[in-house]
């Protein structure tokens, strides 16, 4: 079956005893007159209808990567292709890799947009910068050691503060810092702070004494 090259474009060839070879007045001609040549174990063509040799690299077409032309047919391997930007919102597909073609210039963060290097607290606790390449870093308060044993969370505050004062449990009972404190007629504590940190302790040191009931006497008549 002959095969025929013009111009880097496929001839086709009529199936007859006679070869007959048309340019662009065969348009007419019947299609049923026509195939297009086998290039199984001989070439590839691409999508344009250029041949390939075997052992010629080749892109099928515009948006195919690069392939070798084998006996058995084109064999692509598709190549590791650069990460895509996270900020990233227009892709381009049209090439073997995807190539981004328009990235964002402001930070999405839980819902909300900010400029590219502003700064804005998330939370009362988090305070955040969008950055140049349009990530978000926050950084969270660490909050001290509360010096009581009820602390409470005021409205836009972080850290947990103390209202009542310094305190300590005495087995389930509050008891204020700074002074003894009789939970019952035998029993007295305090609060205590620790050796090196002097830290308050959440739980208070208790003195149990020894009661002696108390007998009411009773006169006779």
């Amino acid at each position: 079956r002959p095969l025929h090259i013009h111009n880097g474009s496929i001839i086709f060839v009529k199936i007859s005893n006679d070869i007959l070879i048309h340019n662009e007045t065969a348009t007419s001609a019947s299609l049923d007159d026509y195939t297009y040549p086998d290039y199984r174990g001989k070439g590839c063509v691409d999508d344009s209808g250029f041949v390939f040799m075997i052992g010629e690299m080749f892109t099928p077409g515009s948006s195919a990567c690069p392939c070798l032309c084998t006996e058995e047919g084109p064999l692509c391997i598709q190549p590791k292709c650069p990460k895509l930007h996270p900020r990233c919102i227009e892709i381009d597909n049209s090439k073997c890799c995807p190539q981004c073609r328009e990235e964002r210039n402001y930070c999405y963060f839980r819902g909300k947009t900010y400029q590219l290097l502003e700064e804005f607290m998330a939370s009362p606790c988090e305070k955040c910068h969008c950055d140049s390449k349009g990530e978000v870093i926050c950084t969270v308060s660490a909050c001290p050691l509360t010096e009581c044993v009820d602390p409470v969370y005021e409205p836009d505050q972080c850290c947990p503060v103390c209202k009542n004062g310094q305190n300590c449990f005495a087995e389930t009972i509050i008891i204020p810092a700074g002074r003894e404190i009789k939970t019952d007629e035998c029993t007295i504590c305090h609060c205590t702070y620790e050796e090196v940190t002097w830290r308050l302790e959440h739980q208070a040191l208790c003195t149990r004494h020894e009661c002696k009931e108390k007998y009411k006497t009773v006169e006779p008549r």
